[in-house]
């Protein structure tokens, strides 16, 4: 039994790893879906377990979300926002000012990857018609949207399943951890800045260009934004956020506006599926491997440290991503002396270790990918230039915040 559990939690964990299993048509989510099935298969636990094992309130959380984010880009509400901010910018510094402010700020409340995924096209577009350098721009896309979902619980993945298993109310948690998204989104820039001088410190002017009319719904906006806007005050009203996100998306189906084909398009399943079978992988291999020895020795590495958690879960987000990183350390979390500061480190951490390397988060490779099919490469090394120096300055920032600053509420 321990062989086995420990080779199918190694396995998927190596396919979430690399993204993919080499000669085969199995991805993140068919390995977390296969390793919690071998986990029942096993007997490392019943299958009653395994469904007890599954956070739906994480899950819920995600699918509520998902189509709130889904209804607000349909009804063309990021074009207009982004249109808006964007092409008001009139020197090159002032643009990337406005795209890092634009996607932190979107980031912090809505899903990050969508962000990356609706902005990416928009930014792409206006500096190809200002005949500028795609890059830097992009790349503040990707670093600000981690950065800046820091700050709250619906901020990304894994703060949502953060936010599930501490119990931190979403007050407490953005109240925190906000003025580390802040640092972040001032350090975004100012690196990127630095890193293509010719590009922004300069004095040169954008030439004028005729503004393209953003194509939206008014009604659908209108409605998108108010439901939007009430979840969010819901949220710090202290309400139930899984509860309030779905009822939110719930109501945005009811419409006769949008096909629910498009929202459920825009619902990305393979990642709920992915977190179905993490939580089942997880509980197997808490279950049957890590007995309470296991935990003490963990323990002596002093978790309870925050700089010591902040460097294990960077690593271990860069390793294996940061949603696995999140759930392998939920056994080592709830012994500790403050766990709600830990659980806090965790998040943040695990967050802004996405900006270290290209394929550090879903966001940056979102960026990439889209940048791709319109002709622009981003390579390893443009990222990382900005990126590494980025993940080092900000989560060194965040350990002296957190080492400091006391978790109320």
């Amino acid at each position: 039994m321990l062989i086995a559990v420990t080779a199918i939690f190694v396995a998927t964990y190596v396919v979430i790893a690399i993204g993919k299993l080499p000669g085969y048509h199995l991805d993140r989510a068919g390995a977390a879906l296969l390793g919690g099935s071998l986990m029942v298969g096993v007997g490392a636990l019943s299958l009653d377990e395994a469904y007890a094992a599954i956070d739906l309130k994480t899950i819920t959380l995600l699918l509520g979300m998902m189509i709130v984010v889904a209804n607000l880009r349909l009804s063309g509400f990021f074009r207009l926002v982004s249109g808006w901010a964007m092409t008001r910018a009139r020197h090159p510094l002032v643009l990337l000012s406005a795209i890092v402010l634009l996607a932190g700020t979107l980031s912090a409340f809505l899903v990050n990857d969508t962000i990356c995924l609706v902005m990416t096209p928009l930014v792409l577009d206006l500096v190809q018609r200002l005949k500028r350098d795609a890059r830097p721009y992009l790349l503040a896309i990707a670093m600000a949207s981690n950065a800046g979902s820091v700050a709250t619980i619906t901020g990304n993945p894994q703060n949502m399943i953060i936010g599930s298993l501490s119990h931190l109310s979403y007050g407490t948690f953005a109240a925190t951890l906000a003025p580390v998204a802040a640092a972040g989104l001032l350090l975004t820039v100012v690196l990127i800045a630095l890193a293509h001088p010719r590009e922004f410190l300069t004095r040169e002017r954008f030439a004028p260009i005729a503004a393209r009319p953003a194509r939206y719904h008014r009604a659908l906006t209108i409605k998108s934004i108010v439901v939007t806007v009430a979840i969010v005050v819901l949220f710090f009203a202290g309400q139930p956020i899984a509860k309030v996100a779905i009822l939110g998306g719930a109501l945005l189906l009811f419409t006769r506006r949008v096909k629910p084909e498009k929202v459920y398009f825009d619902i990305d399943w393979p990642l709920l599926v992915m977190f179905v079978g993490l939580f089942v992988v997880v509980a197997g291999f808490e279950r049957t491997i890590l007995t309470p020895p296991v935990v003490d020795a963990v323990h002596r590495l002093d978790l309870a440290n925050v700089p010591v958690l902040s460097a294990l879960t960077a690593v271990l987000s860069n390793l294996v991503s940061n949603v696995p990183a999140v759930l392998v350390l939920k056994p080592f979390v709830s012994p500790l002396a403050d766990p709600d500061k830990a659980w806090l480190t965790i998040a943040m951490a695990s967050t802004l270790a996405g900006n270290f390397t290209l394929v550090g988060s879903v966001a940056n490779l979102i960026v990439a990918q889209r940048a791709r099919v319109h002709g622009v490469t981003i390579g390893f090394w443009d990222h990382f230039r900005v990126g590494g120096p980025l993940t080092v300055l900000t989560i060194a920032f965040g350990v002296l915040w957190l080492s400091w600053v006391p978790v109320a509420g």
